[in-house]
């Protein structure tokens, strides 16, 4: 899979959430650009690429995609690998769950532990993987087998400390898939395109005017339900990968009334309670921003600017909107990624 990282400084305007994209000629011998839309993994999906190749056929490829992605790592199909390796039926894992552990491993290691994809038992006792939320959560006792540390990797098969211990890759499937389907698009020659699902981006190359992609960040407030309708910050880039976690959308109210957000601190069993609101990261991969953007939400604004700053030297660029006084938003951003932004004014820069 590719590793170049770039960032293409460009004018841009601000638009809806991918920018539209002309049909146009790449270049005078080249094929033209095509544009694909869709659902994939219970969200919109869409593809942009210059390219010989039907739209048809690209479309396909991206349903065979994720047909694979469902049969591997989805916790809403019962008969997932995922899921029967949950319910300890198997546990022979495919190569897309290894990845993801694995890496899920790695970025569990530098947030010190505040990601964790074995919080399974915590994400569905809380109402948030399809399940009725329990009455009451008995947190002490679901962290007993809470633990990347407790599961590991042992010639291709799954070995657990504690039967119970399950895994959810919901925080690194998205972006895994996206990669999935650059990586497919490579094969087939494709220099030029952006893939999009459900937000989470991963492009190449340059788009149908031979500039940047241009990509939206969305404003994260309560009643912002509409994917793309609120634009608080275009970014331009190529080469790269950007996904957006954030807490506005999911969440549930408890007895008071009071909204508890879908990110679990795996150290307390506890939802996060931040004054972040969303997280945008770019990354190499898409996976890798995927799960950089849940463990910065995890990690609460102080934390994850700390470490923002360690990870900008691995390539890894972050964009934070926190609520600020009022109904103000303060946004801190990293000085590298200065560069893609459409405008930084009043915005403060992480060095």
């Amino acid at each position: 899979m590719r590793r170049i990282f770039s960032i293409l400084p460009r004018a841009v305007r601000a638009a809806f959430f991918v920018l539209p994209l002309l049909v146009v000629a790449c270049n005078k011998s080249a094929p033209s650009y095509i544009r694909v839309e869709g659902q994939m993994l219970g969200t919109f999906m869409q593809v942009s690429a210059c390219t010989e190749q039907p739209s048809s056929e690209v479309y396909a490829m991206m349903m065979s995609i994720d047909t694979a992605a469902k049969k591997s790592m989805s916790i809403f199909d019962e008969n997932s690998l995922l899921s029967r390796v949950n319910r300890n039926e198997t546990d022979s894992l495919d190569e897309h769950i290894i990845h993801c552990l694995e890496l899920s491993r790695g970025v569990s290691q530098i947030s010190g532990g505040a990601y964790d994809v074995t919080i399974a038992p915590l994400v569905e006792a809380y109402g948030f993987a399809g399940k009725e939320r329990q009455a009451e959560v008995n947190v002490d006792s679901l962290l007993e087998f809470v633990g990347i540390d407790k599961v590991r990797v042992e010639n291709g098969r799954l070995v657990k400390e504690d039967s119970r211990l399950r895994l959810d890759f919901n925080s690194i499937a998205k972006g895994y898939v996206v990669d999935m389907a650059a990586q497919e698009l490579e094969r087939l020659g494709m220099e030029s395109y952006l893939v999009d699902i459900g937000g989470e981006v991963r492009c190449r190359g340059v788009n149908s005017k031979g500039g940047a992609w241009r990509v939206g960040i969305e404003t994260p407030f309560d009643g912002n339900d509409a994917v793309g309708a609120y634009v608080q910050q275009v970014i331009s880039l190529t080469d790269c990968a950007m996904a957006t976690s954030g807490n506005y959308r999911r969440y549930y109210l408890d007895a008071e009334g009071r909204k508890v957000a879908h990110t679990i601190d795996p150290h307390t069993g506890q939802s996060v309670v931040t004054d972040l609101l969303s997280a945008t990261v770019v990354a190499p991969t898409c996976a890798e921003a995927d799960a950089y953007g849940t463990m910065f939400m995890a990690m609460g604004l102080e934390r994850a600017i700390e470490l923002a700053r360690e990870l900008e030297q691995r390539g890894v660029m972050v964009y934070f909107i926190a609520a600020g006084e009022g109904d103000k938003f303060d946004v801190y951003y990293s000085s590298k990624l200065a560069p893609a932004l459409k405008t930084t004014d009043g915005f403060r820069v992480i060095k």
